[in-house]
């Protein structure tokens, strides 16, 4: 059984073999035949050339030894057999050279015919027969001779029809070869990637959910022995992650109820001395207790936005959804800060539609409460908030805006964040803890909604918040047909 590499690079390299080496086989086959092709082809040109040539040669010397035979038989001079001596020897070596090549029985029996009949004739010539008989042997030769060349070009087209014959043979089977190669060279990529990916997506998933604040499912990357070292790794992260993230929410809500309890304490001894049930109060000491008062709003504000926050970083907040009316919410949240807004002279430009809307009435107050207290926070003495609401394409589309110095443009893209407090200057004795947009954004967000930073030119903050209310919609209507 073949073992799993132990690193990315060992299976990298596992993969590249499985995909080159077919090729590689391929390749080399395809060479060989090619190379055998190339080899046979200047083999059968060369038995060619050199048939042609001996031939060629034949034809020469069997006219020369004819006019030396001619010549003798007229003369009678001893220097004619000598020069006949020498042909019938050149005559020798062509036929040898001849049956050194491929042929068949035909031709070489007539290799073998004009090697005895130009014996024959020699032997003629010096028994002294008569003219006719050596003129017949000659003719004879010659043909023998058309019959050698005519065997031998046969021969060498039989054999150039069997070349071609294997080149198509190769080509065919190159084809099919290709033809099985590609389809699985891509089969096997894609399960090497597909191999590779998976842990590669199991990184990807683990570390996108720790970047998301979601501690909740145990990291597990298998694959080679490195990748499952990094999951190992990833899923100890995790585990510190979420211990430091539970204690930082533990710290929060501990923080957050021990601090509730001295405050009521000082809310009602506020309400107790305005109520005047510890006497009178003389109009400077209503202003003091009136202050004392508004912030201690404002600093229980701040607690539950705390306790919120902690409980949507810990997942445990969920949406409790009912019909409300938007418009008297609204103004509810505006009767509680009327002495903030009347302290600070802020005018309020109002717009809010009454329209019945399908969502968490705490949340989406808390949303609202949240917005408003920012826009009080940063809005000067005698400015102006702006609060509008209603339907928008489906949509429940909240806007607040003040006349303040409005976000400094580096941190429009942070305002959002946890903890994270802007540039400009913040009004008020009371600061504040840097969540309260985080709420919203939570809030929003838990909605399916949206919030966003408005700029759009006009002077201060101004935040949309983009609600959908299809859904709710969608009940109401099916209440109906139910009913």
């Amino acid at each position: 059984m073949m073992r799993r590499p132990r690193t990315l690079l060992g299976m990298v390299l596992m993969g590249l073999a499985f995909v080159t080496v077919p090729l590689l086989i391929a390749i080399g086959n395809a060479m060989v035949k090619l190379g055998q092709l190339a080899s046979e082809s200047e083999v059968v040109l060369d038995h060619s050339a050199t048939a042609t040539l001996e031939n060629q040669r034949l034809a020469n010397l069997l006219e020369r030894m004819e006019r030396t035979a001619r010549q003798y038989l007229v003369v009678s001079a001893v220097n004619h057999l000598t020069l006949y001596d020498a042909d019938q020897a050149d005559l020798e070596k062509s036929l040898a050279a001849l049956r050194a090549l491929p042929s068949d029985d035909e031709v070489r029996n007539q290799l073998a015919r004009l090697s005895t009949i130009s014996k024959d004739v020699h032997r003629m010539l010096r028994g002294g027969a008569n003219d006719s008989a050596i003129v017949e042997r000659f003719g004879m030769l010659r043909d023998a001779i058309r019959a050698v060349e005519n065997g031998m070009r046969t021969t060498t087209n039989a054999r150039l029809e069997t070349l071609q014959e294997n080149a198509s043979s190769a080509q065919q089977e190159l084809a099919w070869l290709s033809a099985a190669l590609i389809p699985g060279t891509v089969v096997l990529i894609a399960l090497f990637l597909l191999v590779v990916g998976r842990p590669m997506r199991q990184i990807d998933r683990a570390i996108r959910e720790l970047g998301e604040g979601d501690f909740g499912r145990p990291i597990t990357v298998s694959g080679p022995h490195d990748i499952e070292t990094l999951g190992r790794q990833l899923e100890w992260l995790r585990h510190r992650l979420k211990e430091s993230t539970d204690e930082k929410n533990k710290f929060l809500r501990h923080m957050s109820h021990e601090l509730k309890t001295p405050l009521a304490n000082i809310r009602e001894g506020t309400e107790l001395l305005l109520d005047g049930s510890v006497g009178q109060l003389d109009i400077r000491q209503q202003e003091v207790t009136n202050i004392l008062r508004d912030n201690g709003v404002k600093l229980q504000k701040l607690i539950e936005n705390l306790l919120t926050f902690s409980a949507w970083q810990t997942h445990t907040a969920a949406l409790e959804l009912s019909e409300f009316e938007l418009k008297p919410m609204v103004f509810s949240v505006l009767s509680q800060h009327r002495l903030a807004l009347s302290n600070k002279k802020i005018k309020l430009k109002l717009a809010i539609a009454a329209i019945t809307v399908h969502a968490d009435e705490g949340k989406l107050r808390l949303v609202v409460e949240n917005l408003l207290s920012n826009a009080i926070k940063f809005t000067p003495s005698g400015g102006s908030i702006q609060i509008g609401a209603g339907m928008q394409d489906s949509e429940l589309v909240i806007e607040v805006g003040d006349s303040g110095p409005g976000v400094h443009p580096d941190d429009g893209d942070r305002i959002f964040e946890a903890f994270y407090q802007g540039r400009r200057p913040q009004g008020g004795p009371v600061g504040g803890t840097g969540i309260g947009l985080s709420v919203v954004a939570e809030c929003v967000q838990a909605h399916g909604g949206s919030v966003e930073l408005v700029r759009d030119g006009r002077p201060g903050a101004h935040f949309r918040v983009r609600l959908p209310l299809r859904r709710a919609a969608d009940k109401r209507l099916r209440a109906v047909a139910n009913a």
